[in-house]
């Protein structure tokens, strides 16, 4: 096998998009800015996977993405404070391009709303006067 070369089938198209939106989801502009934190080769940097690398990526992005993050509380939305209601996200249809990718988004949003609630006014007011907000009780 020669240097930089695949020892497998390409990826398809579905895989490098789902692989694409993790990566961003993950607070990458691109693979070229993910290949560092990653770990990608140059070739994987620039786009070209073997279908297994393309599917470890993947499951570890989304491992990722699923594990709790207990070391930063998630943002409160705006506006949410004040009222003590947190609003409802509407996750986007399964049938999407990226399904797997909104499904995930989407269980991480319910599980930051969840928490979210247990935190209490004060504290949420603290952290939006911090962010720039004005904030003031009902």
């Amino acid at each position: 096998m020669a240097f930089g070369q695949q020892s497998g089938p390409p990826a398809t198209h579905r895989q490098l998009q789902d692989l694409l939106e993790l990566v961003i989801a993950a607070g990458h502009v691109d693979l070229r800015d993910a290949r560092g934190p990653l770990g990608l080769t140059q070739r994987q940097a620039a786009g070209r996977f073997t279908r297994d690398e393309a599917d470890a990526l993947i499951e570890r992005l989304q491992a990722e993405a699923d594990a709790p993050d207990d070391e930063s509380a998630p943002g409160p939305a705006p506006g949410a404070a004040a009222s003590g209601e947190v609003p409802a996200v509407a996750p986007r249809p399964k049938s999407a391009p990226g399904g797997a990718v909104a499904a995930a988004r989407a269980r991480r949003e319910a599980e930051a709303l969840r928490r979210l609630r247990e935190v209490p006014d004060h504290l949420l007011a603290a952290e939006l006067q911090r962010r720039g907000w004005a904030v003031m009780e009902p």
